[in-house]
């Protein structure tokens, strides 16, 4: 099992970056993809993006592409969300998760089940 915390939220003006970090601690992190989760007030929340155990494949909504970018480091059992040009709508608590692939590289989704989930870290973005 592993334990996912995730940190790096802040106040950002619109236009503005942010790099969130998920440390994973516990068994090693290469044997689990990743995924970030966002909630924006009012909403129900939604998978923003996730990597695979090794790195390999990557996916994102929609409205994520070209502005936000996930990574890993393995050596470091952290996983980052790199966020470009913020917009006042991507405002929210944003968590981060762990699911188990094993110890080949497995890709994954979104949509994918995530078992491990860390506490929220917020994000807003101001106009």
């Amino acid at each position: 099992e592993v334990a996912a915390a995730g940190v790096g939220g802040g106040l950002v003006q619109a236009g503005g970056s942010l790099r969130l970090s998920c440390s994973l601690s516990g068994e090693s992190a290469e044997y689990y993809a990743a995924a970030w989760f966002r909630q924006a007030p009012g909403k129900e929340r939604e998978e923003v993006s996730c990597i695979s155990n090794k790195g390999g494949n990557t996916d994102y909504s929609d409205s994520m592409k070209g502005r936000f970018t996930i990574s890993r480091d393995n050596a470091q059992n952290t996983v980052y969300l790199q966020m470009n040009s913020l917009k006042p709508e991507d405002t929210g608590v944003y968590y981060c998760a762990a699911g188990y692939s094993g110890g080949r590289e497995r890709a994954v989704y979104l949509g994918d089940v995530m078992d491990y989930w860390g506490k929220g870290t917020q994000v807003t973005v101001s106009s």
